[in-house]
């Protein structure tokens, strides 16, 4: 197989998740910005994650997020995603929209509340059973603004006794996944502040906990692709949360603010042995003033782009650089493959599997926007909270 063959081959294979709260209406802390057309339940939300992979060919499952996508029949949810050729992905957990959780979920000083978040967290379990999803994906809001608020060290403590309780409810097959935060909603600190955090909690639990690497979650100049590249090695890396920023956790289209960053996140994850199934590569994105389904399209197709350039990344003529201790050559080798255009390339591969080049547009000449612009009147519209 030549090398152009085995890339197209790799790009063929990838997947990425798309979150269902993307759909929905979406903003910020002074207003929500309404679209026509956008979904009002779970189900008209599965309707939109179709046309986004049946236009890519790469985004075949949708993540949930509990109470926001919650429904009563789990399991009939996810045959209407099968019906529509999708599979239900990672359940996420909400343990941060209650006045209960004003001082935290699982790490907050009253037992009482404690046991309700853990619930919560059993309940997005039991619908990992119901639904036949792998992973529980956890992010805790918990933190103080103030020093002297609460103990640093027991909220520590409390944190590693919910994990676990939550760890020895799963089953072979499922999967905890824990994200980090630097900071936000908490100001003085943060109870899973960063990798290492994450880490140290994973490691402590066992081999089904790992760590989730949200990109908009790190300060300013941050190394992620180190991040990566040490979880791959520890065998830690459990996922991703794909989304960009510019000055805190934005959410904004991935690869929009650094795309050159996107691409060596992608080198890394190919360097390292995580562009596998095991490896999820998840959106988390609110689209606030853009249109949802174009906009996760474009999303898809810049990961697609950054791993195209990434896969290819002339791996022999780089390790021969970095042992002859040539750092201009080597920079040359990841510099070549970065600004190579591999739009061409990936209009390829679409057209090989029977897509349009032209996601994107392929989308508006559908007529969907409009369709469901017409159709989904009346009812209460799904967004960020909902």
């Amino acid at each position: 197989m030549t090398e152009l063959a085995a890339v197209k081959t790799a790009l063929k294979t990838q997947a990425v998740e798309t979150p269902s709260w993307a759909y929905g209406n979406s903003g910020t802390r002074f207003k929500v910005f309404a679209q026509p057309g956008v979904p009002r339940n779970p189900f008209e939300k599965l309707d939109d994650a179709a046309k986004v992979h049946e236009f890519t060919g790469a985004a075949p499952t949708v993540a949930l997020h509990i109470p926001w996508d919650k429904v009563d029949d789990y399991a009939a949810l996810a045959k209407y995603a099968e019906d529509r050729g999708l599979k239900l992905g990672a359940i996420n957990s909400n343990t941060f929209q209650d006045d209960d959780y004003r001082l935290g979920s699982i790490c907050h000083p009253d037992a009482a509340v404690r046991r309700k978040a853990i619930d919560h967290l059993f309940e997005c379990v039991d619908i990992l059973d119901a639904t036949g999803s792998k992973d529980l994906k956890l992010w805790f809001a918990d933190g103080t603004n103030y020093p002297g608020q609460d103990d640093l060290r027991e909220r520590q403590d409390r944190l590693a006794e919910g994990l676990a309780q939550v760890y020895e409810r799963l089953g072979d097959d499922q999967r905890m996944l824990l994200e980090y935060k630097f900071f936000e909603p908490a100001f003085y600190s943060t109870d899973v502040p960063d990798w290492g955090t994450a880490y140290a909690h994973c490691l402590k639990l066992g081999d089904k906990a790992q760590v989730v690497v949200d990109t908009g979650h790190h300060a300013p100049g941050t190394n992620i692709e180190f991040i990566v590249a040490t979880l791959l090695r520890e065998g830690k890396l459990g996922g991703f949360d794909f989304n960009s920023r510019f000055y805190a956790d934005d959410d904004l289209m991935v690869g929009a603010a650094d795309p050159f960053q996107l691409f060596r996140i992608m080198y890394e994850v190919i360097r390292g042995g995580g562009f596998t199934p095991d490896v999820a590569f998840m959106l988390d994105q609110c689209h606030n003033i853009e249109a949802k389904i174009p906009a996760i399209i474009r999303s898809v197709m810049n990961v697609q782009e950054a791993t195209a350039k990434a896969l290819l990344v002339d791996r022999s003529a780089l390790g021969e650089a970095q042992r002859a201790g040539d750092v201009l050559a080597a920079n040359a080798v990841v510099m070549d493959a970065y600004n190579t255009d591999v739009r061409p390339l990936l209009g390829e591969v679409r057209e090989e599997l029977g897509l349009d080049a032209d996601p994107v547009a392929a989308y508006h000449r559908s007529g969907w926007a409009a369709r469901i612009a017409a159709e989904r009147v009346g009812g209460e519209q799904a967004g960020w909270g909902a």
